[in-house]
């Protein structure tokens, strides 16, 4: 294959395909350095053009209490009061620079999504 930059949907599915093919390259191998350039490729293109946002500060909330298995009142501790839980999970109050450490840090929630 004739490597170039991915600019439409069939050039990155051509690379994939070849992805695909060189999977079991031997790392060294000109096949093994081929199929790691496509994959940086792919990349490059796929951040263009299938972006994931950041999710949604409660629901990135909501989905880490699910995983622990938590409820509600169990954020109580690091956001106040149950009112204020409710508030902040009902979209009614903003997290505060103070809460969005406590989530950080207590359940490794990205800031990043914190912040959005």
């Amino acid at each position: 294959m004739k490597i170039k930059l991915i600019k439409t949907e069939a050039d990155y599915s051509a690379a994939l395909a070849r992805i695909n093919e060189l999977f079991d390259a031997t790392p060294g191998s000109k096949n093994f350095d081929e199929a790691e350039l496509l994959m940086k490729l792919v990349e490059f293109y796929e951040e263009q053009h299938y972006k994931i946002e950041a999710p949604d500060p409660i629901e990135a909330i909501k989905f880490r209490m699910e995983q622990m298995g938590m409820k509600r009142v169990d954020l109580e501790q690091y956001l106040g009061t149950r009112a204020r839980v409710y508030e902040i999970l009902n979209r009614k109050r903003n997290l505060s620079l103070a809460m969005i450490k406590k989530l950080h840090k207590e359940f490794g929630i990205p800031a990043e999504s914190l912040l959005a």
